[in-house]
């Protein structure tokens, strides 16, 4: 006869959370990007990237050529998403408050990861909810706090930088 149990980890209900990781093309003007998806675990779902090429920027405003490249960007790695995360985390050293704002409105939340990118301290950082701050007891705000109890808030979105190395090597800052 089997021993009964239950799966103190049983955390499936909460969904999964997409790290947004956006870099610069180090060989074309444009940015790359990837959306690394992963449960509660940590466990990857789904990994997209894309890229896109920015045209010569002398008959663009100031600002708007990054801001109409990261738009694109952003609806191309979406699009192409099979799964529906929870929730959607962006560092706010690589995102502008603005792209999830004005340009693109996601039926998601979207959580911005305050790091200090500056210094390199990958152990101080705070989040903040962007648009609207959903309640404590919803799948979105116990799925981050479960990320966050498991030190999940940082390191996916070094996979993903890993991820797009893999695909696309040298177009990646710190690419050997």
């Amino acid at each position: 006869m089997p021993i009964r149990f239950m799966d103190q980890d049983d955390i499936e209900e909460l969904g999964n959370a997409a790290f947004l990781r956006i870099e610069v093309d180090t060989v074309e003007p444009g940015f790359i990007g990837a959306l690394l998806q992963i449960n509660a675990r940590g466990e990857p779902v789904e990994f997209t990237y894309s890229r896109v090429v920015t045209p010569e920027a002398f008959l663009w405003r100031a600002g708007d050529l990054e801001r109409s490249a990261l738009k694109k960007l952003c609806m191309s790695l979406m699009a192409a998403c099979s799964a529906i995360p929870t929730v959607l985390l962006c560092r706010a050293s690589e995102v502008p408050v603005e792209l999830f704002e004005d340009a693109i409105h996601l039926t998601i939340p979207v959580c911005r990861i305050l790091d200090d990118a500056t210094t390199g301290d990958t152990t101080a950082f705070d989040w903040r909810w962007q648009r609207s701050t959903p309640s404590d007891a919803s799948l979105e705000a116990q799925l981050v706090h479960e990320l966050e109890r498991r030190h999940l808030l940082l390191e996916p979105f070094e996979r993903a930088s890993q991820g797009l190395r893999e695909v696309f090597g040298d177009r990646v800052h710190g690419a050997e």
